[in-house]
């Protein structure tokens, strides 16, 4: 299917078949060659897939963290403050799920410190938000593993299909082993091109995903505080207002004089 679409485009744009290019090293590689290429292919694919979905999830985490700054707190309760958050806020299922343990504590047949209940409902909550940011990178850090490795095994099957070229001619002619060659060092590149992306991506997804966490968990124990103090501890409120700098004012010694030092009479 991939030689006949490369074909055709070829043969669309008026192009001179190039006898070692991508083109000819899949129609020669025959059936390996085809489906490492396809593998490689669909393999990237899905990288950026996961590569653009996660960043959406991302920045959506990232822009509900700026209106709980913003707007939370200056909220006479919690769950006034969880109205005001969007219906499927990640930060919202933490309050959600605080004011629930709440409730539930009081339901306990067996007496549990209610500090270690509400911490323990806080943490599952957040890791269960960590656990959804968290999906699809394992697949990330499995391509940028494994696809060298495919691609050296297209490679391999190159560097072996021009052996078989050279003995079965008696000699070692470029137009004999160029293809198959050609073929390996194709294979080679494209499996670099798709792992070192998938690398890049796991690692900078990873790293966004560990400042929200941060931010995660600073909210769940500022929400445990709020609770456990019965709402009398709680962050500041971020406003957008700017306090004008004060300035300062010159020391006075004597009636009328400003300074530090009077005047000598």
């Amino acid at each position: 299917m991939f030689i006949t679409i490369l074909a055709a485009a070829g043969a669309a744009a008026g192009v001179e078949a190039n006898p070692y290019g991508l083109e000819a090293a899949l129609r020669e590689g025959g059936l390996i060659s085809q489906s490492v290429f396809a593998i490689l292919v669909l393999m990237s694919i899905v990288s950026f897939y996961i590569l653009f979905s996660k960043l959406f999830e991302q920045q959506k985490i990232m822009n509900q963290a700026k209106r709980v700054r913003q707007g939370f707190w200056s909220s006479n309760s919690l769950r006034e403050g969880s109205a005001k958050l969007e219906k499927n806020s990640a930060y919202k299922q933490i309050v959600d799920d605080g004011l629930a343990a709440q409730e539930q504590h009081s339901k306990l047949t067996d007496p549990v410190e209610a500090h270690d209940w509400l911490h323990g409902s806080l943490a599952r909550s957040e890791a269960a938000i960590n656990s959804k940011l968290g999906g699809g990178l394992a697949f990330l850090a499995t391509v940028g593993s494994v696809s060298p490795f495919i691609g050296l095994f297209g490679t391999v099957i190159g560097i072996y299909r021009a052996l078989v070229k050279i003995g079965a001619s008696g000699q070692a002619s470029i137009d004999k082993v160029a293809g198959p060659v050609g073929e390996a060092l194709i294979m080679t590149a494209l499996g670099l091109v798709v792992a070192v992306p998938a690398v890049l991506s796991y690692n900078w997804l990873q790293r966004r995903n560990k400042s929200i966490a941060e931010d995660l968990s600073s909210f769940s124990n500022d929400v445990l505080g709020f609770l456990a103090s019965n709402g009398a501890v709680r962050p500041v409120a971020v406003t957008g207002a700017v306090k004008a700098p004060v300035k300062p004012v010159a020391p006075t010694t004597t009636a009328g004089q400003t300074g530090g030092v009077p005047r000598a009479n």
